[in-house]
Parts: C-alpha cells; sequence; structure tokens
C-alpha cells in the first residue's frame, strides 16, 4: 500500500500521532485504544463505497502498524518516514469481511504455513463498544466448556477481591480440538461499553490449543510467534536472531478489585471452536509464580545476547564470505599452474605435432619412389652381365664374356 506511494504522497502523508489523535509520549496501551476506536469508525463494513473512508482506515492502518511497533516507532520518531521500511508492513485480516472465496484462499494460505494475522471481527467491537453484549459470570476456579462459532465470541465476568488480586490472578482457555481463537480482555468505558485492551492468540501445546493471561503483580510477557513465522519465511538463516523479536511486555499487568470482562473468539476459517475456560487464584501457586518471572527474566537477558550475537555474526559471515571466495580463487590458480606444468613436462617427452607430419610425408615419398624403381625393373636380365655392359660403355673397354655359361 505505502510502499508503492510517489514521492509527492510521501510528502503528504500526516504524522501517525497526529492521525491516531495521540501524543508521541503515549504508552502502547492509549494508541492501541485509540485505533481500535477509529478503525470501527471508519471499518469498510461500516462505509460501504465511500472512498473518503476507505482512504482514511488505509491511513489510521498504516499509522498504528508504525507506532505499535516499538523499532518502527523508534525509527519514525529519529528519521521520520524515510527510516521506516513501510513495504514491508504486514496487515490483520479481519476474516468476517473477507466474503467466502477470499476466505477459503485465506485458509489455502494458511494451511501452506504462509504466517496471517487476523484481528477480532469489527462488528464483535463495534457491539462490545456499545454495550450490546451478552455477558455470563464466571467464578474463581468454575470450569465452563462451550462451543463458539467463527468469527463471534463469548462474553465473561468475573468479580475479583483485593486479596485475590493481590495473590494473583491466570486465566486460561484450552481447546482439545486444535481450533484457533482468542482470548480478549475488555476495559470498561465510563459509558458502560467495552474496548478491547488486550488479546492473546492460541498456540498449539502438545494436544490442545491454548491461551492465558497472568496478573501476578509483577510484569509478565507473551510472545507472538507470527513475528517469527514471518522472519523465519523472509531469511531462515537468520531467523534465529529475530525468534524473540515477539517477546513484549503484556498491555496489561495489573487489576484492580472490581468485574472485569473477557472474552472467547472462535478464530477459524470456517468451523467453530470447543473449548474450556477457567480463572485460578494465584495464591497456592507461588513456586510457578517465581519460576515464570526467573525464566522470563533468563528470555530478556537471552534476547539481549541474540542482539550482541547478531553483530558478531555478521562480522563473521562477511569475513567468511571472503575467505571461501579467495578459497575458489586459490584453488582455480593452482589448476591453472599445474596444467601449465604438464605442459611444459610434456614437451619434452612428445615429438611437435608439425615435425611429426613432415616425418610422415617424407616416409610416404620415399615409400613410392622405392615402389616406381621396382615396376621400371625390365626382366629376365642379369645383374652382374648389366653391370659389365654399363662398365664397357663407360670405360670403352671390350671385355670377353662367357656366352655358353648362363646368367
Amino acid at each position: 500500500m505505502a510502499g508503492h506511494r510517489s514521492k509527492s504522497e510521501k510528502h503528504l502523508r500526516r504524522d501517525p500521532y497526529e492521525v491516531l489523535g495521540v501524543l508521541r509520549n503515549s504508552t502502547d496501551q492509549e494508541i492501541k485504544s485509540a485505533y481500535r476506536k477509529m478503525a470501527l469508525k471508519y471499518h469498510p463494513d461500516k462505509t460501504a463505497n465511500d472512498p473518503v473512508a476507505a482512504d482514511v482506515f488505509k491511513e489510521l492502518t498504516f499509522s498504528y502498524n508504525i507506532l505499535s511497533d516499538p523499532d518502527k516507532r523508534h525509527q519514525y520518531d529519529t528519521a521520520g518516514f524515510e527510516a521506516v521500511e513501510a513495504k514491508g508492513q504486514e496487515l490483520e485480516l479481519d476474516l468476517s469481511s473477507l466474503g467466502a472465496v477470499n476466505t477459503v484462499f485465506a485458509a489455502l494460505f494458511s494451511k501452506l504455513g504462509v504466517p496471517m494475522k487476523t484481528s477480532v471481527s469489527a462488528t464483535i467491537l463495534e457491539e462490545a463498544l456499545n454495550g450490546r453484549v451478552s455477558v455470563d459470570p464466571l467464578l474463581l476456579g468454575q470450569i465452563v466448556t462451550k462451543k463458539v462459532e467463527k468469527q463471534c465470541a463469548h462474553f465473561y465476568a468475573v468479580t475479583i477481591t483485593e486479596e485475590e488480586i493481590s495473590s494473583g490472578l491466570v486465566f486460561r482457555v484450552e481447546s482439545s480440538s486444535k481450533s484457533k481463537f482468542k482470548l480478549l480482555f475488555f476495559d470498561q468505558e465510563a459509558d458502560g461499553g467495552l474496548s478491547l485492551a488486550m488479546q492473546e492468540d492460541s498456540r498449539r501445546s502438545g494436544k490442545v490449543t491454548c491461551a492465558g493471561m497472568y496478573f501476578l503483580g509483577f510484569p509478565v510477557y507473551s510472545l507472538d510467534h507470527t513475528i517469527t513465522s514471518m522472519a523465519q519465511e523472509k531469511n531462515p538463516e537468520t531467523a534465529l536472531f529475530k525468534s524473540l523479536d515477539g517477546f513484549q511486555q503484556c498491555e496489561v499487568t495489573e487489576l484492580k478489585a472490581g468485574t472485569h470482562l473477557f472474552a472467547v473468539y472462535g478464530d477459524n476459517f470456517f468451523k467453530s471452536v470447543s473449548y474450556t475456560i477457567q480463572v485460578h487464584c494465584a495464591a497456592s501457586f507461588s513456586q510457578e509464580k517465581e519460576d515464570l518471572r526467573s525464566v522470563e527474566a533468563q528470555i530478556l537477558n537471552k534476547r539481549a545476547e541474540l542482539a550482541k550475537f547478531e553483530t558478531e555474526y555478521r562480522e563473521v559471515l562477511v569475513q567468511f564470505t571472503d575467505m571461501t571466495s579467495r578459497y575458489a580463487q586459490e584453488m582455480q590458480s593452482i589448476d591453472e599452474l599445474l596444467k601449465q606444468r604438464n605442459e611444459i613436462h610434456s614437451a619434452y617427452t612428445t615429438v611437435p605435432l608439425v615435425e611429426r607430419s613432415s616425418s610422415k610425408n617424407r616416409l610416404r615419398k620415399s615409400l613410392r619412389r622405392r615402389r616406381r624403381r621396382q615396376r621400371n625393373k625390365k626382366p629376365n636380365t642379369c645383374d652382374e652381365s648389366e653391370t659389365l655392359k654399363k662398365k664397357t660403355r663407360w670405360y670403352n673397354l671390350r671385355l670377353k664374356l662367357d656366352k655358353k655359361k648362363p646368367c
């Protein structure tokens, strides 16, 4: 989209902070909330055949793709649009608005392993924002099993006390059918509406797919596997260095006493999702809490180590490439020198081609002359008498021959 704009169009781009109506020091949560509210207003489902609204929606999405990514946001804050690689921006798909044909293609690409990020249906978000959703109560420790249709959501209300907040809370959803779903957390607006504050995509774990949200009194992190998949597809050789880029702190880490709203959203392309949801007080999981805090700290350290290792790796890779090129050149040089050496050796033991040809020609001529002489010899003549006659003629001498003796 934006990657193909002309220079004049790039010059007319508005500041992403201005587009979303947020300040430069706004938090990630404030940016996300602002985007979702405006995206609902200008979503194509609500503004069909309105080209102006379509352009606004594209501008909102483009701005949000910059400000929602910490690296791209830093690049933009430092050097503006020129530092942002807009062509590689990935958009989230709203499956509910694709239509049957496009949904089939999206499902096919997903099955082939193409990473595709999906978003919650704009219709669901609008209904939640307007307070037109049905909410079921969910008690601590209660296990609820249901089936949610594709691109639909089940809403749950959980009421918690100060004591339970201090101990920590864990929300878990599992599906034994290995289906895709999203676990959503909503903020309650002053007018009674609900705005999406955080979401966790399901991931495969053994024989089930699961998603969880953890409010344990300290910052916890989530891992966006789509970022890793995209990095793997773009450059498998350096995907290792991007494997922890999606490990980011959750947007909401603390809850207040009172009632909180969650939802399970069916993210499959065609079928419904059977799931089990439950919420636990983490008072009896003190060891697990410490283990989680420890391992996430190690992951953060590992991410910092990977950034340093990537720099070292690329430097060594350049040297290795140079050495490999030189290796090939040296091998070629050695082969050429040995070839020249063999040719010189051959010159000592083999007659040159021109000389061999002239020798053969001389031999052929000599054989032809000998054959002609043999054909010209007279039959029945004695060699000795012929010789004497020649001598007689030469010296003009008359020699007596005994004619009675046979030749």
